[in-house]
């Protein structure tokens, strides 16, 4: 593997390999930095709806190896490992790894998001002994089973319909008064005959010893304390940026995204952003991958003409 680069982008998932496929094609020596888990976030959802040419949708972990065999065919290159740090050298950037340092005369931040936990008690205790965070992984595992799926969005109600292929109920549990994700994820979870849904509801511990028994929730107005009974717990409460290792390097917004202009452009000098790292995304797939493209259109001007900020 060399250790000079024009290209290298942090993160696997949709946006990196997208911006990487582009970069690739216009040229440019690419490298991705794939982390430990090559596709991202994305790799482990049933089913990518609303993405431009699968209009039944398409698996994630069919979706993603996919954009990395188009990337690898353009010309890129890959490392399992991840973004470790960036730091300035004459003119370029030296990326720390966990394989060694990589120098880059551009870098594209596409390091993806984590899902946020409940840090309720048991939460950590009882991680893969029924507290999950992977419908498509573990669902079939609770066959005939109650489940719960804790969340308001769209990747709760995704995962809800995944388990009750399997489940005999689930439970949505969200704080909310409303589920806030798209209509058509909406109209199928309350039309879905295994699925109920309670508003208003927030869980306060994961009970169980050695596997989870059960939850015991709060209710937001009446403050009314209530256990649950459950086999499993599967928590989809929000996303957090993966962007610690440039807390030095950036300054991130307090959720801790990184800011763009809109040609993914970051405060740094030859750096972009894309995907759910960066301020505003929409958090869809589809705008990932637009992300990913922008950036990669964005470092190829950049190393063409050297300009960062005009145009």
């Amino acid at each position: 593997m060399d250790t000079e680069f024009e290209v290298v982008i942090a993160g696997g998932g949709i946006a990196g390999t997208t911006a990487a496929v582009t970069a690739a094609r216009l040229g440019r020596k690419t490298l991705v930095l794939t982390g430990d888990v090559p596709g991202g976030q994305l790799i482990s959802i049933e089913k990518i709806e609303g993405y431009p040419g699968f209009p039944e949708g398409i698996p994630g972990y069919d979706l993603c190896p996919m954009l990395q065999e188009q990337a690898a065919a353009a010309g890129a290159e890959f490392m399992m490992t991840g973004l470790e740090r960036l730091d300035p050298q004459d003119g370029q950037w030296r990326v720390t790894t966990g394989e060694g340092d990589i120098l880059a005369r551009a870098v594209i931040v596409a390091t993806g998001s984590s899902l946020k936990k409940l840090d309720v008690p048991g939460e950590e205790r009882l991680t893969g002994n029924g507290v999950s965070h992977c419908a498509s992984c573990d669902a079939p595992l609770f066959r005939d089973r109650i489940v719960a799926a804790v969340g308001g969005g769209d990747s709760a109600m995704q995962e809800a319909l995944t388990l009750a292929a399997f489940a005999s109920k689930v439970i949505i549990l969200h704080r909310g008064d409303a589920l806030t994700g798209q209509a058509c994820y909406r109209d199928r979870v309350t039309a879905h005959q295994k699925i109920d849904i309670r508003f208003n509801t927030s869980v306060t511990e994961i009970l169980g010893e050695a596997k989870v028994t059960g939850l015991r929730t709060r209710q937001s107005r009446e403050g009314a304390v209530a256990d649950l009974e459950v086999a499993a717990v599967f928590a989809y409460v929000g996303l957090q940026p993966n962007t610690a290792m440039l807390r030095d390097r950036l300054s991130p917004d307090r959720a801790g995204r990184i800011s763009t202009d809109g040609w993914m452009r970051s405060e740094l000098t030859g750096v972009c952003a894309a995907g759910t790292v960066r301020c505003q995304s929409p958090y869809r797939a589809v705008s990932a991958a637009g992300d990913g493209a922008s950036a990669a259109v964005t470092v190829d001007r950049y190393l063409t003409d050297g300009s960062w900020r005009e145009g």
